[in-house]
């Protein structure tokens, strides 16, 4: 039986980092249990997840990607136009101006600041192209915004909503198709995230200092200080946890089984090698994860995070022995339903009288094993 939701728990080490900051520059944290913990966010990871290069980039599946920004007709459009040299400067400005109200909202022509970033897929784009097209040979300014303004009404059922309608849900990017998104100007064609990403946070304590430093002058005499600084450094054990929901992605992909696994193998690579990290120049925050579990099975998800609701040392093998018990726990409680796969650097002590959470296995065999699973063709 095909799984019905994927768990993927990872505890990943930091040094020396400034990994996500918050308004005032400082690491992001949070209280859990009885410690105040370091903290990255979900959206800071998905970032990092979506933009990341290399073979299990998301980019690397297939499908089109997409784009994230308040700016898309000015920077999208307006420039193909142009440099198309289609219609007048004045029809140009009609019809992206109406693009832009239809997309952000009625103030969004005349202040750019009211705007929110849209996620719009590539083919999408490809579309709001093609009728920008159109609108912008209109005789004037005010033909080519009305051209626009049609668009967007429902009647003519020709809006981005209608477009997925037809022509299938990755015309919205295949980040869309799994990390979700919303569009106020079109509500229908909101997604609904398949992929769900906790906040990760350090299994102890937090552990942060203030790096003093100087920016050196090299035409300097004296001290040679060009400045004196300081900003925050922590480090820390991090648990991560992401939790995808395999009927919602195969539904968000067309129905395409094959391409759900891919993607749930593609997301496991991920989630244990790409890093997130503010003053990647100066810190390097460079890791990969010392260990990866995957659950896979039909129940509700549930985090693994009380096993850090009590702070254990900032150790691999203590915070592998404490997800460990926490699972003997849940399952005494609960029932074993789901199959586990480990991928560890180093085995992962059982309590006295369990058996071990699992046996070992490379990060490339569980991440295809899990895909086969989500393709539903695992032997």
């Amino acid at each position: 039986m095909t799984a019905r939701f994927v768990q993927i728990h990872a505890l990943t080490s930091y040094a020396a980092a400034l990994l996500n900051r918050d308004d005032s520059g400082l690491a992001k944290r949070m209280p859990f249990g009885t410690a105040v913990r370091t903290r990255i966010s979900s959206q800071c990871l998905k970032r990092h997840w979506r933009k990341a290069d290399g073979p299990f980039a998301l980019s690397a599946i297939g499908p089109d990607m997409a784009v994230r920004s308040r700016k898309l007709p000015e920077e999208r459009i307006l420039t193909v136009l142009e440099a198309e040299g289609v219609g007048s400067p004045e029809s140009r400005k009609g019809t992206i101006d109406q693009l832009a109200i239809g997309l952000y909202g009625k103030n969004a022509a005349k202040d750019k600041s009211s705007r929110q970033a849209l996620l719009i897929g590539e083919p999408e784009i490809a579309y709001l192209l093609e009728k920008a097209r159109a609108a912008a040979a209109e005789p004037d300014e005010k033909a080519a915004a009305a051209a626009v303004e049609r668009l967007f009404k429902k009647e003519e059922k020709a809006n981005l909503s209608e477009m997925l309608k037809a022509k299938g849900p990755l015309q919205a990017g295949l980040e869309a198709a799994l990390f979700g998104r919303m569009v106020t100007s079109d509500p229908e064609a909101n997604t609904e995230a398949p992929i769900h990403v906790a906040h990760a946070f350090t299994v102890h304590g937090e552990q942060a200092e203030t790096d003093y430093f100087t920016v050196v002058d090299d035409l300097e005499t004296g001290t040679g200080a060009g400045g004196i600084f300081d900003t925050e450094l922590t480090a820390g054990l991090f648990y991560v946890y992401v939790v995808v929901d395999v009927a919602l992605l195969t539904r968000n992909l067309g129905g395409d089984a094959a391409l759900a696994g891919k993607v749930v193998e593609h997301l496991v690579h991920l989630v244990a090698t790409v890093s997130p990290g503010a003053k990647k120049g100066s810190t390097a925050p460079y890791a990969y994860a010392d260990l990866v579990l995957v659950e896979t099975g039909q129940r509700q998800p549930r985090s693994l995070s009380n096993a850090f609701r009590v702070p254990v040392r900032p150790s691999v093998a203590d915070a592998a022995e404490a997800l460990q018990a926490q699972l003997v726990k849940l399952d005494a409680m609960y029932g074993g339903g789901e199959t586990r796969r480990l991928s560890a650097l180093d085995p992962i002590p059982a309590p006295a009288g369990a058996a071990p959470i699992s046996q070992t296995m490379p990060l490339d065999a569980l991440a295809a094993a899990v895909a086969a699973e989500v393709a539903g063709t695992e032997a």
